[in-house]
């Protein structure tokens, strides 16, 4: 869990505005952190995103808007629930849109 906030406050610096999950995996325990600039999280919050990834993977996560962090038991289902992230942020995104616009 250490490495991986490591490397988000990494990627974060570099990348300067976006989204981030990371995810590892040590037997059947999966860590994930979200990471969500500070630019974004009027629109999208690492807590939720971290907890729709962990609940695929039989856990759950939560945390600050701009980082968060989470877990699960099911290595198997890691990949199909990190494909998930794309269609999740454009639906949070969709949703924010349209509620701006009324």
């Amino acid at each position: 869990a250490k490495s991986l906030r490591e490397a988000m406050d990494r990627l974060k610096d570099k990348m300067g505005s976006g989204v981030i999950i990371l995810a590892s995996c040590e037997g059947d325990k999966i860590n994930l952190i979200a990471g969500v600039t500070q630019d974004l999280i009027t629109r999208l919050q690492a807590g939720p995103l971290v907890n729709q990834v962990a609940q695929q993977v039989g856990g759950k996560g939560g945390g600050r808007p701009d980082l968060a962090q989470g877990g699960g038991t099911q290595p198997a289902q890691l990949d199909q629930a990190l494909a998930s992230v794309a269609t999740w942020m454009q639906e949070h995104l969709d949703k924010k849109t349209s509620t701006m616009k009324k």
